[in-house]
């Protein structure tokens, strides 16, 4: 109650019909709030603000005053995530861009630095700052008047610049040409802010990266000026954000992979954030945009693999999450337990990277200390973050014929696979999804107890997704599974998709879906050596049979064998080829039947066709009606 009744006293000095006193009441006020979470929550269940908002926007309010304003309402915002909200909720931000208007520059000031705590709270939508198009140019014309004006205008833009439509409005507004100097200011939160904006405009953005190669900034170009700045001797914060827009030119294309910007300089920088000597945030920071830099090209894997003990430094990602250094701060300590998460997310990110193409980097992941446990037990993490981490990394150390036969086996990766795929996000489907195709591949020993737990159900399942990463992904599961499979299981894969559901996936949007349809089709219509045929044969109704008598399904690969696409023609001539082949029981039935259709025609076209490979096909299935 005491506290309610004082600040009560505080709100009611807002309403003195003398301005002296309103003035100094403002002033009491910033002194009461500064530090006291408490005190700000009960001015604004008081109802300071819209009074403070008031006073900031009245015409015969003195400078002064509306700057104390500014600076209370700036003091209330560095509260909780609540504070905010109800500052939101009395439109400060358009009161708080009015003031901009002002000829002051103190209260300019204020303003921004108000505007600079609302914007970087993450319940303020960023979308405030466009909506008003006259917001952005002024902005910009700020940015000239003070190294206060400087440091917050860069930070509100370094926050608020998410996506391409946002950095397409910077950009156009002249940003790279109003912030370019300001890497040169001598104060180095100006710097610092200023670094911050390349690094998001710069982000994923070719236009804006292919302009920054170019710029001058006192006769030196800007990827130059970067890489001074993530030399050793600048402060961490820096070599990270300097690096981080190198690593994002690098990406959109404006400087090339092999340029010694990236490979004696950014790419040694990031592998030094690694160390467990850094700062859990610059660990995983450092981590993360290394697996973004060299994640398409193989050269700088291998150069990242061998610069100072890479891959053995990331296992330490999952031991401890703070320095013994930096444990002697308990409040860090705790931090760092609560975040311990975000490293093993970053480690697992890296290593996919890392072993994204070369067999030899993949070889040494896997003989890391436990790494195939611990990326097994990432499957089941409770962040979906950190499992989606550890399934990318397990599908990109999948693409290893030799670890598919050897270290999947030992750890028998396709149960927490499996368990993954039971009830996931779309994100995580689709990666996992796209690993058991790996699994599934013939010369894969996890493919027989995959197929025991219900796969084949399961990836059944993902072909009738709304999403056509996952139907391509289902139905690749599916075409590798039946690739010289038993007649058996060719049944139960037909069964289970039922013809219908094939006959949809011949007529799919995605060209991808249609071609992995028809590339099942092929497995599901192929021979393997007569004696399986034989044991199998009691097996009842075989693919072919159930192919045979679908008249749709056959009218679906005629069109496709006249389609403009190549790649579908050869498809669909696969399937024709594994039908009319002669040596198996039933062909003469099929042949005839196939021929009633207009197949015969069709091949005969196909065998002037100029392209070798699909003319070939064509004389060779045309003999099989000869013989």
């Amino acid at each position: 109650m005491e506290v309610t009744a004082s600040s009560r006293h505080y709100v009611d000095r807002l309403f003195d019909p003398d301005p002296q006193k309103v003035l100094q009441g403002v002033i009491d006020m910033k002194n009461a709030v500064i530090g006291n979470n408490k005190q700000k929550a009960n001015l604004i269940v008081l109802g300071a603000v819209p009074r403070l908002l008031y006073l900031l926007q009245q015409e015969t309010s003195s400078t002064e005053l509306k700057t104390e304003c500014a600076v209370v309402l700036g003091s209330l915002a560095m509260g909780t995530e609540n504070n905010v909200k109800s500052l939101l909720d009395c439109h400060i931000i358009p009161a708080l861009l009015q003031g901009l208007l002002s000829p002051d520059l103190k209260f300019i000031e204020a303003c921004l630095r108000c505007l600079r705590t609302i914007f970087t709270s993450p319940v303020t939508p960023e979308e405030l700052l466009y909506t008003d198009a006259t917001v952005i140019p002024h902005l910009m014309a700020l940015l000239s008047r003070s190294r206060y004006t400087q440091e917050y205008i860069c930070q509100i833009f370094s926050h608020c610049c998410k996506g391409p439509d946002h950095q397409t409005i910077l950009f156009n507004h002249g940003a790279v040409q109003n912030i370019a100097h300001l890497l040169t200011s001598l104060s180095y939160k100006v710097r610092m802010q200023a670094l911050k904006c390349f690094s998001v405009l710069a982000f994923e953005n070719p236009q804006v990266s292919m302009t920054l190669v170019n710029v001058l900034v006192d006769g030196e170009l800007l990827p130059q000026i970067f890489v001074k700045m993530l030399q050793r001797d600048k402060p961490i914060e820096m070599q990270l954000t300097s690096a981080k827009c190198l690593t994002y030119m690098c990406r959109a294309g404006a400087i090339r992979t092999d340029d010694n910007c990236i490979v004696l300089k950014t790419l040694p920088c990031l592998v030094r954030m690694c160390s467990k000597e850094r700062l859990l945030e610059e660990r995983v920071e450092g981590a993360e945009t290394l697996a973004y830099l060299i994640e398409p090209d193989v050269e700088l894997q291998r150069i990242a693999s061998i610069t100072d003990h890479l891959i053995a430094m990331l296992a330490d990602y999952f031991k401890y999450p703070s320095s013994v250094s930096a444990i002697t701060d308990i409040k860090r300590l705790d931090h760092d337990l609560k975040h311990a998460h975000e490293l093993r997310q970053a480690a697992f990110k890296l290593y996919a990277s890392l072993g994204a193409n070369d067999e030899d980097i993949r070889k040494k992941i896997i003989e890391t200390e436990n790494m195939m446990d611990r990326i097994v037990t990432g499957l089941s993490e409770s962040s979906v973050k950190v499992r989606l981490a550890a399934v990318r990394c397990l599908h990109s150390l999948s693409r290893s014929v030799q670890q598919l036969r050897t270290s999947f086996q030992d750890h028998a990766v396709w149960k927490p696979l499996m368990k993954v795929l039971q009830n996931a996000p779309d994100e995580i489907l689709v990666v996992a999804s796209s690993m058991l195709c790996n699994l599934l591949l013939e010369f894969s020993p996890s493919k027989e107890p995959i197929l025991e737990s219900g796969a084949v159900e399961l990836l059944c399942g993902l072909t009738q997704s709304e999403n056509p990463a996952l139907r391509v992904n289902g139905i690749w599961a599916l075409m590798n599974m039946a690739f010289q499979a038993e007649q058996k299981i060719k049944a139960d894969i037909l069964r289970s998709l039922s013809t219908e559901q094939l006959f949809r996936l011949l007529s799919d949007s995605d060209l991808n879906v249609l071609m992995k349809t028809l590339g099942l089709l092929r497995n599901l219509l192929s021979t393997r050596p007569t004696l399986c045929i034989l044991a199998n044969i009691a097996d009842g109704t075989t693919a072919k049979d159930l192919i045979m008598t679908n008249d749709d399904i056959l009218q679906k690969i005629k069109y496709y064998m006249g389609h403009s696409h190549v790649k579908l023609q050869l498809a669909a001539m696969f399937c024709i080829s594994n039908l009319i082949w002669n040596e198996e029981e039933g062909s003469q039935e099929r042949q005839d039947k196939l021929r009633d259709m207009g197949i015969v025609d069709i091949l005969h076209k196909l065998s002037q066709s100029p392209d070798s490979n699909l003319c070939d096909k064509a004389k060779m299935a045309l003999q099989q009606y000869l013989a």
